[in-house]
């Protein structure tokens, strides 16, 4: 599955701007806020990882069949938090999978790109791209799937220090109905256990 990112996730609770008040018509609107910099986003899920992954074994047929893995997760910090490597291993009913995702910040977008790599392909997967709001991680995609062009979600959400859940979602009708394809918690290895 190409977009199939490590499991675990999560996102950082991030303050909300307050409404920018009215100015009369004679005044030019001055924008003093600066965008939320979210380079550290996912400083929260540096370290390693015991992953449970539910797969959705036939995604968009009808399905309703989910395979269960189990495994780790190590998640190292590049560039300062601007970006990070996640190098996932699980083992279940449904096979070995080694995957590899590589995070990267623009601080230009402030946006996230998160790019995947299956260790059976060996290529980078096209990247969603996203960002955190409100604890809450969204990133989005298109890309082929069984000769259609649907999307992608990818989201992160339920983040603690110790915890967190990521979820994978395709629609095939332009983003009217998604169907969840993978979930992975995660719950962090405590040192010297």
């Amino acid at each position: 599955m190409k977009s199939l990112l490590h499991a675990g996730t999560c996102g950082l609770l991030l303050a909300c701007g307050a409404a920018t008040p009215a100015l009369p018509a004679a005044s030019a609107p001055t924008d003093t806020s600066a965008p939320r910099d979210g380079q550290h986003d996912f400083d929260f899920e540096i370290g390693n990882w015991k992953t449970h992954i539910s797969r959705l074994q036939h995604p968009l047929s009808g399905s309703t069949t989910w395979v269960e893995y189990e495994g780790t997760s190590v998640v190292r910090k590049i560039w300062d938090g601007r970006a990070n490597m996640v190098e996932l291993e699980v083992d279940g009913p449904g096979g070995h999978i080694e995957g590899l995702s590589l995070r990267l910040y623009d601080p230009q977008a402030h946006q996230w790109s998160l790019n995947f790599a299956n260790g059976k392909v060996g290529t980078m997967s096209q990247p969603t791209i996203g960002e955190f709001r409100n604890g809450r991680g969204e990133f989005f995609d298109q890309e082929p799937f069984n000769g259609r062009s649907i999307l992608v979600r990818n989201v992160w959400s339920d983040i603690t220090s110790d915890s967190c859940r990521f979820e994978q979602s395709f629609s095939d009708d332009g983003g009217k109905t998604w169907e969840v394809n993978w979930i992975a918690t995660d719950t962090r290895i405590k040192d010297g256990s």
